[in-house]
């Protein structure tokens, strides 16, 4: 049964659409500016069956885990290089675009606490996926820079809830509650999440056992190259 239901209009994403002016440029690109504090939570890659680290595929090529590491500088490979099925150090690659089951458990149980209001949030699909099911597809649309999303409401909860068709997988791209303590973005092409909340909330994320999450500046790059402690290598 699903958690999630199709908003009865998009005017609950107003204070998003004011906040997102830009696109793929820093962490306000994706969560809006104001919060006390930032953390960037990574999706795990997986070998042997189990979670791995990106600190850990950091470590194995000799180069520093740090908030703004990108997977070009961790591995040395180029963003050509598709980083999609096995390579020397995973057997599957980080998810993309979508929150790993473990993940969306860890953030819920944090989150739900740090909210007046986990029984009333807002979920944002982008409308591009070709299999999002059918209540879904008719919820209102909000736009942001570069991304058009379909409004949904439902408790803290629901952050793991499926919105394509089966057997498609894929979660919701923003969420929030009502009063706004938080939010959460998960950007279709990244493989991190990006959390804006309260000190309090970034500490406790920070210390979850089943995160690998970082405090990060609100002003930092997002993109493939933007990590400047391990430099993508140079093409030719």
């Amino acid at each position: 049964m699903s958690l999630l239901r199709p908003a009865q209009d998009a005017s609950a994403a107003d204070w998003i659409v004011e906040s997102l002016t830009t696109f793929a440029e820093s962490v306000v690109s994706l969560v809006p500016e104001g919060f006390e504090a930032y953390v960037r939570v990574f999706h795990p890659a997986q070998r042997d069956g189990r979670p791995l680290r990106w600190a850990e595929i950091a470590a194995e090529h000799g180069r520093t885990a740090h908030a703004g590491m990108q997977l070009g500088g961790i591995t040395g490979k180029l963003r050509n290089e598709r980083h999609n099925g096995r390579s020397d150090v995973w057997d599957r690659p980080p998810d993309e675009g979508m929150l790993p089951p473990g993940v969306a458990a860890a953030l819920t149980d944090v989150l739900s606490r740090q909210t007046k209001t986990p029984e009333h949030c807002w979920f944002a699909a982008w409308e591009g996926f070709g299999a999002l099911r059918d209540d879904v597809r008719a919820a209102p649309k909000f736009e942001v820079p570069g991304r058009r999303y379909h409004l949904l409401i439902g408790p803290a909860s629901a952050a793991g809830e499926q919105v394509l068709n089966p057997p498609w997988k894929q979660t919701s791209n923003l969420w929030w509650p009502d009063d706004h303590a938080w939010c959460v973005a998960t950007e279709i092409d990244l493989r991190s999440t990006y959390v804006g909340c309260s000190q309090a909330c970034a500490d406790e994320l920070v210390a979850h056992p089943e995160l690998e999450a970082y405090a990060i500046d609100p002003g930092a790059g997002i993109a493939w190259a933007s990590d400047t402690v391990n430099p993508e290598p140079a093409r030719g």
